[in-house]
């Protein structure tokens, strides 16, 4: 099943660009510029990634050469390289997956599994989730008929429910006594993601077409509570206090759309309250 999970990664990571490739040429062709350039831009925030991508090589004490950084340039950087924390030996790529699931030990495949979906999660949230709801808004409220926009919507929401899922695969491997989820489960997982995360931005794309920009007022309302909350969960994945606010504003911002759980332990409390905020503020943009 670990196989499984970097071979389907690629798969809908190539899909994804291939159909935002598609869009951003759509744009371009029928001279929707203003499209064409909001497409464009929301490439931009994917390059934190890749930057992380050159500091780990860096850092392994390799000087990145012209070739890899045009690599990393073109945001081909996850394909050739994905590292969060420092692993031992050879770059961790998603290639590299593939060939330590024939060859090498269970704990090689773990590390280089592990960084991948995790700097895979860092992209598609920076990167995928803005670009998803730049086409949800092109196919409701400006073009219903719009095959391509509408495809490179699809494409985004289902690449980053699975970026969600293969983050939660890997987490669950980290538990003493876990083995690898069967495919039921990650099928089920998969549905769950997707169906959030759908229905999250379906309604904030409809609230916008209808009030403008009051959208940003009520997604504002949702991250500062979320930010507030996390705050009070005491959280010690960051040690330092200014980086620990910045770590909770900016996981308060992605609570807006999912919730990703960042606690040992038992979490089925503070998943009913995301859902008690959330369902609040659905109900508050329906009575506006």
């Amino acid at each position: 099943m670990r196989g499984a999970v970097p071979r389907l990664s690629l798969t809908l990571l190539a899909a994804e660009s291939g159909a935002r490739l598609c869009a951003i040429i759509h744009y371009l062709v029928r001279g929707q510029l203003g499209w064409f350039g909001l497409t464009i831009a929301c490439l931009v925030p994917g390059y934190a990634a890749q930057l992380l991508s050159i500091l780990w090589f860096r850092a392994d004490g390799r000087a990145p050469g012209c070739c890899l950084l045009a690599l990393h340039l073109l945001q081909l950087g996850l394909w050739k390289r994905a590292r969060w924390a420092s692993c031992h030996g050879d770059s961790c790529r998603y290639w590299d997956v593939l060939r330590a699931e024939k060859g090498g030990g269970a704990g090689e495949v773990l590390a280089q599994l592990g960084d991948v979906c995790v700097l895979r999660l860092l992209e598609a949230l920076l990167q995928t989730l803005p670009h998803l709801l730049l086409q949800a808004y092109v196919v409701v409220a400006v073009d219903p008929a719009g095959f391509i926009p509408g495809v490179s919507a699809g494409l985004s929401l289902l690449s980053l429910a699975w970026a969600l899922v293969s983050y939660s695969h890997f987490t669950c491997l980290l538990k003493p006594g876990h083995l690898s989820p069967p495919a039921a489960v990650i099928l089920c997982l998969l549905l769950w993601r997707t169906g959030m995360l759908g229905t999250r931005v379906l309604a904030l794309v409809l609230f916008a077409r209808l009030y403008s920009f009051w959208v940003f007022a009520v997604a504002g309302v949702h991250w500062l509570l979320m930010s507030f909350w996390l705050g009070a969960q005491q959280t010690d994945i960051v040690a330092r206090p200014c980086r620990w606010k910045i770590f909770n504003c900016l996981l308060g911002a992605v609570y807006v759309f999912c919730y990703i759980n960042v606690r040992p332990g038992p979490s089925k409390t503070r998943v009913a309250v995301f859902y008690a905020v959330s369902t609040w503020n659905v109900l508050c943009s329906t009575w506006m």
